[in-house]
């Protein structure tokens, strides 16, 4: 948990992918995310957390729901969604907050 807490304290943005492995909307987002990662190199970080594996991150959060995505910037939330996201919406994200 330190790590991750490390990293959304940072200046870069970090998004938070909050998914399972069972999860059908997860496997549509994944692709959607990789694209994301190419587009914005360094303006932002992408994170993966299970909730499966990670509960503890998931029941602080509040995660009801996955897909859930959450923006941190240094330590705060800026934006969350459940549900898939499109890739427009999230370069959008970082393009604000970046």
């Amino acid at each position: 948990m330190s790590k991750f807490n490390d990293l959304i304290n940072g200046d870069v943005p970090v998004l938070v992918d909050f998914h399972a492995d069972w999860c059908g909307p997860c496997k549509m987002q994944a692709p959607i995310l990789k694209q994301l990662s190419s587009e914005i190199a360094g303006k932002a970080k992408i994170i993966k957390v299970d909730v499966d594996k990670n509960q503890q991150a998931a029941m602080k959060y509040g995660i009801r729901s996955v897909p859930t995505l959450m923006m941190f910037k240094k330590g705060q939330i800026v934006w969350q969604q459940s549900g898939v996201a499109q890739l427009a919406q999230l370069k959008g994200l970082v393009e604000q907050h970046g």
